[in-house]
């Protein structure tokens, strides 16, 4: 496995369509960046927030999800209650290959202020939005900046294709447009 250069990060974007919108170099002034980099791509969070709050006591749990625990807020600046988290998803459309693997790790911005991001790997042939989780580990609020740069993704190409694809198996985050909660 390899992992993917700046030059065929812009080559599979622009002529597949595998981000979009795509922004082909690095994007800082006054902002978090986004955009290309050396070895990856620094996605922006949209300006969709789901907020979680336990002012209904909510029990999280993953086989029965309640949106109950959300406030949903479109904005361009976030506020993460303390110790709580936001999902939110990117800008960006991404469409991946057969053959690459995509992992996400957090911005060392947010990271130096204690604001964790969370993505898991982005399989193959997945495409969509992506949905992305703030928390904040402060025991003070914490802002999110839409617009601007989350995290980054880096591209592993593989030393040939999957025999059976996230798109072959009908995952069922398949095709997400907007900020998506757990499904099971």
């Amino acid at each position: 496995m390899s992992v993917m250069p700046d030059s065929w990060i812009r080559r599979k974007a622009t002529e597949d369509g595998m981000i979009e919108p795509f922004t082909d170099r690095l994007e800082r002034d006054d902002v978090i960046s986004y955009g290309v980099s050396s070895y990856g791509y620094d996605a922006r969070v949209s300006d969709e927030f789901k907020i979680f709050t336990n002012v209904n006591n909510t029990v999280v749990d993953p086989k029965n999800f309640s949106t109950q625990g959300f406030v949903d807020r479109k904005t361009d600046v976030c506020v993460i209650p303390p110790n709580s988290f936001v999902l939110a998803r990117t800008v960006e459309l991404f469409r991946i290959p057969r053959d690459v693997l995509v992992i996400c790790l957090g911005k060392s911005t947010y990271a130096r202020c204690g604001i964790i991001v969370n993505v898991t790997p982005l399989e193959p042939e997945w495409e969509g939005h992506v949905t992305l989780e703030f928390s904040n580990t402060t025991p003070l609020p914490a802002r999110i900046y839409a617009n601007e740069g989350a995290c980054q993704f880096i591209f592993l190409k593989g030393d040939s294709e999957c025999d059976v694809s996230y798109a072959d198996r009908k995952g069922k985050y398949q095709g997400q447009q907007g900020v998506t909660l757990p499904k099971l």
